[in-house]
């Protein structure tokens, strides 16, 4: 680090704030790897990679607030932009990473009636894969020129990780959250896990609330974690919940306002992809590459008709809609480049 410090300003703000004590030496090492691969990164893109340097030392001053006072996420949290726009600079900072002439979107007329529907106050939850952390970012860069609306007042439901690891939280700040810890992590540490179910009983409270309200369109991943490579080094679309995925559907029958799901599909593994095993300490590090990604909306699920849905087992039945749809997002997942 210090060979860089007398004329970079990156380097210069992350000395100073590691000296300060302000940022932990093992985020700070996390952020220059960051730094270091995002820079090569988008050095095979357009322009020089230093023009970028101004977003990073943002960063740097966003993650030494969080460190010295970590934000307090609500069950629901609405998107900040004032006084600073913490949604416009989690797109600046992802966007230099796509590759958009190699990036597409699919099911735009799909899209087209699903955004008519919510105009008419009616709600839309898509059941998704997940790959980085950076999604909501993917999704709102591929529809900028399309549906900025849409993409900007999209609600995800959002883990733990995204808003208490410091790195991510900056980003997480800019958009609509439904907080809710995943059975994957409710158990650590045990001493929290009563506090973090009455905290995941309140979001779905809210939940209800915002539905009961119509017009919402809902981002939530029912594998409750993300795509990972399988033995063979291949990124697999991660199974789906079924108990997940039941819990949505009753929230919705009780909604007031006509409520339809949706599958959505994601490729955005290479911007920046998750440890290759889940880690449940917080400060993972960040491998970022500069790629095409891809997005995919599908039609309407018919949740009550699927292959399995005569079965007389309701545990049968609910896994039986939890493969269809996982199977519906594969599919769409196979098409991409």
């Amino acid at each position: 680090m210090e060979k860089n410090s007398k004329l970079n300003p990156f380097y210069i703000k992350l000395q100073q704030y590691v000296k300060q004590g302000s940022i932990p030496p093992k985020y700070a090492d996390i952020i220059e790897q960051f730094y270091l691969c995002y820079q090569q990164a988008i050095s095979s893109g357009e322009g020089s990679a230093d023009a970028h340097n101004d977003v990073f030392v943002t960063l740097l001053t966003l993650i030494k607030e969080q460190c010295e006072k970590p934000f307090d996420f609500q069950p629901y949290h609405a998107l900040i932009r004032r006084p600073f726009d913490y949604y416009q600079f989690g797109l600046d900072l992802v966007k230099p990473l796509v590759d958009l002439p190699h990036s597409t979107v699919s099911g735009i007329q799909h899209l087209e009636q699903i955004v008519k529907s919510l105009e008419n106050g009616e709600n839309a939850i898509f059941l998704a894969n997940h790959q980085t952390e950076a999604d909501p970012q993917a999704i709102s860069i591929l529809l900028e020129d399309s549906f900025p609306k849409f993409a900007e007042e999209m609600i995800f439901v959002a883990g733990e990780r995204v808003i208490t690891d410091p790195l991510a939280v900056p980003a997480s700040m800019g958009r609509n959250l439904l907080c809710i810890y995943s059975k994957r992590y409710i158990d650590n540490p045990p001493e929290l896990k009563m506090s973090k179910q009455l905290h995941n009983k309140r979001t779905m409270e809210l939940m209800s609330q915002l539905l009961s309200e119509g017009g919402k369109a809902i981002y939530v991943a029912p594998s409750g974690g993300r795509d990972r490579p399988n033995a063979e080094g291949i990124v697999e679309v991660a199974a789906y919940d079924p108990q997940s995925i039941e819990m949505f559907y009753l929230m919705a029958q009780r909604a007031g306002h006509p409520t339809h799901f949706y599958p959505l599909t994601l490729k955005t593994y290479e911007l920046l992809p998750p440890p290759q095993t889940i880690q449940v300490e917080l400060g993972e590090a960040r491998i970022t590459k500069r790629a095409g990604i891809h997005l995919a909306f599908g039609p309407k699920i018919d949740m009550e008709h699927f292959p399995g849905s005569d079965s007389k087992d309701k545990h049968e039945r609910r896994a039986s809609r939890a493969n269809y749809i996982c199977d519906l997002v594969k599919q769409d997942y196979a098409k991409f480049p």
